[in-house]
């Protein structure tokens, strides 16, 4: 059977005021604290959506892998197709690429994260998978490989395509995946000039506008067609605790900027990172079967910090699930139950819960009494009444 138990009442004093309303306008947005695996937002966060050149995020996600595996280096130089070329023409974000240059690696991560460059993204696919279209296919392949459930790619670029879609929480997880696997060419992002052979003096500025703001941002990417709306894709700084954010459907770069800065201050003024209960402390006894103890102690194995809201009042309650009685031997840090806590206006929190000692085998009176007692229960007593 399973046992539901209140936890200590050490765990019930802190209290939490649910965060102030917080309404963006954005048509789709998703917000995640990174350092306590929080989601503080999610407004049709898993609806796929046109993404813009926030999907440029997955060609480069390739691209990393392609220079961690060593298939290529930062000096590793691509051929410029005439259709890259051509795209420099097509009225989206170019880094001005031509059919006699020999971009490196290093450039092209540049001119995409940069520049936005649509060009450098058709460069990139073609020099890693031979064409466009192979490209977008192992990029919808490796999507899911890594979670993203709601991608799919018909290019490299977000150029407007029907089949072109990623939802506000994909391109957040992609986002977290770029920041914590490769943190050697993560900076590349907070980089807020690059102007390939001096081409193009006026596009030659990072568009994330939070980079100008001194608010810990150092990241990611914009995007906008007249489908997807004004969009961006960023993450913050700010002590310990890092923000990572996705939103679309703003209706203009003004109105983007602005709201991108109302998400990052909302996310950091209106949360704060609590220690709620320290490793080792005991949350509950579980009931032990056949074992040289009645009972043993459930404990935390590490401290349990949890993000609340940052004004208090409602009261933070706790639940301690486990399958019991517990049999015999048990060994010293074995996880047997979940310590599920419950804070106002966020998800549920749910923490392993271990054993705080060892618990041995019964001796044999211990085996002859619970004999006893089973046979009692069954034969006497009758069936015990149903738990609530």
């Amino acid at each position: 059977m399973t046992r539901r138990l209140i936890a200590l009442a050490a765990l019930l004093v802190l209290a939490a005021l649910p965060a102030r309303a917080f309404d963006t306008r954005a048509t789709h947005a998703w917000v995640y604290d990174v350092t306590t695996n929080t989601v503080l937002m999610d407004k049709g966060g898993e609806e796929p959506v046109p993404p813009a050149s926030m999907s440029k995020l997955m060609t480069i996600n390739m691209l990393f892998e392609a220079l961690r595996d060593g298939r290529v280096t930062p000096e590793t130089t691509f051929g410029v197709s005439a259709r890259a070329q051509q795209m420099s023409h097509e009225g989206g974000s170019t880094m001005f690429l031509q059919q006699t240059d020999r971009p490196t690696v290093n450039d092209l991560l540049h001119g995409i994260i940069i520049n936005s460059g649509n060009d450098a993204c058709i460069v990139v696919a073609e020099g890693l998978a031979g064409t466009e279209e192979a490209f977008a296919a192992q990029m919808t392949e490796r999507a899911r490989a890594i979670g993203l459930q709601q991608s799919t790619f018909a290019n490299s670029s977000g150029w407007p395509d029907p089949t072109q879609r990623m939802s506000m929480r994909d391109l957040g997880i992609l986002a977290i995946r770029l920041i914590e696997e490769f943190p050697e060419y993560y900076p590349i992002f907070a980089q807020t000039e690059f102007d390939y052979k001096d081409r193009s003096p006026a596009n030659r500025f990072n568009r994330n506008p939070l980079l100008k703001l001194d608010i810990g941002a150092d990241g990611l990417k914009t995007g906008h067609t007249s489908e997807s709306g004004y969009g961006l894709v960023g993450s913050a700084k700010q002590g310990d605790r890092r923000i990572v954010f996705a939103m679309n459907g703003l209706t203009s770069d003004k109105e983007r900027a602005e709201e991108a800065e109302r998400i990052v201050s909302w996310a950091f003024r209106q949360f704060t990172e609590k220690t709620i209960v320290k490793a080792g402390t005991r949350v509950a006894e579980a009931e032990v079967f056949m074992g040289g103890a009645p009972t043993v102690g459930l404990v935390p194995a590490a401290d349990v910090k949890l993000l609340v809201p940052a004004l208090v009042q409602e009261t933070v309650t706790a639940d301690v699930t486990y399958t019991g009685p517990l049999t015999a031997p048990l060994a010293q840090g074995a996880e047997v139950g979940t310590l599920t806590i419950h804070v106002p206006g966020l998800p549920d929190a749910h923490v392993p819960l271990v054993t705080e000692t060892a618990v041995a085998k019964g001796g044999f009176l211990t085996r002859l009494m619970t004999a006893v007692d089973v046979l009692r229960a069954r034969y006497i007593d009758g069936p015990a009444p149903a738990e609530s």
